[in-house]
């Protein structure tokens, strides 16, 4: 299960709505072994792509190097679909290396960058194999 508070679940929609048409992408950061996501890190989708994201190679090399500082990790990895349900793609799929990681899909299909319903939920993914999760708000 992902725990998550309001505010980061209200951080990731609204950047995810921001994007719009483009799809978002970002990290929320937590003490290494807690599971416990903290530090919301919006990320540049170099992509800028409606169906596709990536992180720009530089931005994910400072990414991981301040996380080591920090004694951090990724616990959330987020990214936006624009006109498909929340659920990974075979793309999303491949490219999941992050075992311990909560991956976070939101869809603004419904809503683009308007107030209106999104999907918002989570999955672990490992060695290929998708399981979605419960997320709880707390």
């Amino acid at each position: 299960m992902l725990t998550i508070s309001q505010e980061l679940h209200d951080r990731i929609v609204a950047h995810a709505r921001a994007d719009h048409p483009d799809e978002a992408c970002g990290v929320i950061a937590g003490p290494a072994g807690s599971d416990r996501p903290e530090r919301f890190i919006p990320m540049l989708n170099a992509a800028r792509s409606p169906t596709f994201y990536e992180f720009d190679s530089g931005d994910l090399l400072r990414l991981y190097r301040e996380l080591d500082e920090r004694d951090e990790e990724p616990v959330v990895i987020y990214h936006s679909h624009t006109a498909t349900e929340a659920y990974p793609s075979r793309t999303d799929i491949s490219y999941a290396n992050e075992p311990g990681a909560h991956y976070v899909l939101v869809s603004t299909a419904e809503c683009g960058n308007e107030e209106g319903p999104v999907s918002f939920r989570s999955f672990r993914i490992v060695d290929g194999v998708v399981t979605e999760e419960e997320v709880r708000i707390a």
